[in-house]
């Protein structure tokens, strides 16, 4: 004979306990959806483009930059300011300062809504951008800027690649840069005619950089390295060539000599380096954070 079983009765959850599981569940599910052992981000919400991020900071305009970004203006009073100096230096091109107030750099956010006083720069020569900017000292190399008078702009972004603005008009610092014949002396600004007399002095031209002991040529493609990753042995003293071309826009950076380079999409760029500090030390790129090779300099 077939018995039905009788149900069994459940226990009496009380209210307290109840709310108590509610919250342990809310919990565990925001720890997945922030990812294991990750942290949560405020990258903007899906189907929106970066200039259109959440936030309420300032005031999003229709009106662009030069580069197609969306002006975020803010009140003149505590308004990010930056200030640009391009010092030759005394090996190759230059070493760029950015001297910035209520302003920080924020490389660990970019890509998330826009807070107040924080972001990245562009570095720009004469409107085509040449790389990214997340510190206040980047090193540009004479083989990125051309022979003749330039004009080197920087411009500060807030992390959803709007830039910000006080009066509808972009918060950015600009110099002028002469850059010579290759191997010849470089300028942060340009030199004034001598007056009192018909012609100038003839200026002895500089001496030409001495050429590298060691040349390494990289490429990256795919988001490869070839060839590659190894290590590049070298003595104290030594000067490296690093010559790399990347299928993409990047940024390369040597650790330990805080050194970098504008990686522009297909073409070549040098970085030349002395080799005055020993121990190991990583070359990589900002963007598609790919180590190239490892200076190991005994």
């Amino acid at each position: 004979m077939c018995r039905t079983p009788a149900p069994r009765s459940r226990p009496h959850r009380s209210p307290a306990r109840t709310a108590a599981l509610v919250a342990l569940l809310l919990l565990l599910t925001g720890g997945a959806a922030a990812g294991c052992g990750g942290r949560a981000t405020t990258h903007h919400k899906p189907g929106t483009t970066h200039e259109q991020a959440s936030g309420d900071t300032g005031t999003l305009l229709d009106a662009q930059d030069g580069a197609g970004h969306r002006l975020r203006e803010v009140p003149a009073r505590g308004a990010p300011q930056v200030k640009l100096t391009a010092r030759p230096d005394s090996e190759d091109g230059w070493n760029l300062q950015l001297a910035v107030t209520g302003f920080r750099f924020t490389p660990d956010s970019v890509g998330g809504a826009a807070l107040t006083g924080a972001g990245h720069a562009h570095l720009e020569l004469d409107g085509r951008k040449l790389a990214r900017l997340y510190g206040p000292w980047y090193h540009l190399p004479a083989a990125q800027v051309p022979e003749g008078a330039h004009t080197l702009t920087v411009r500060l972004y807030a992390d959803d690649h709007t830039a910000w603005a006080v009066a509808g008009k972009p918060v950015e610092a600009a110099v002028a840069l002469t850059a010579g014949p290759p191997g010849q002396g470089t300028h942060s600004h340009p030199a004034p005619a001598p007056t009192g007399s018909p012609t100038a002095p003839a200026t002895p031209a500089p001496q030409q950089t001495p050429p590298a002991d060691r040349t390494v040529t990289i490429a990256v493609r795919d988001g490869k390295v070839l060839p590659s990753t190894g290590r590049t042995e070298l003595k104290r003293g030594d000067r490296l060539a690093l010559r790399v071309t990347s299928d993409r826009a990047d940024t390369l950076h040597v650790h330990g000599y805080d050194k970098e380079l504008a990686l522009p999409a297909g073409q070549e760029a040098i970085l030349v380096l002395t080799a005055d500090r020993t121990g190991l030390f990583e070359v990589e790129t900002h963007e598609s954070r790919l180590v190239l090779t490892q200076l190991l300099v005994r």
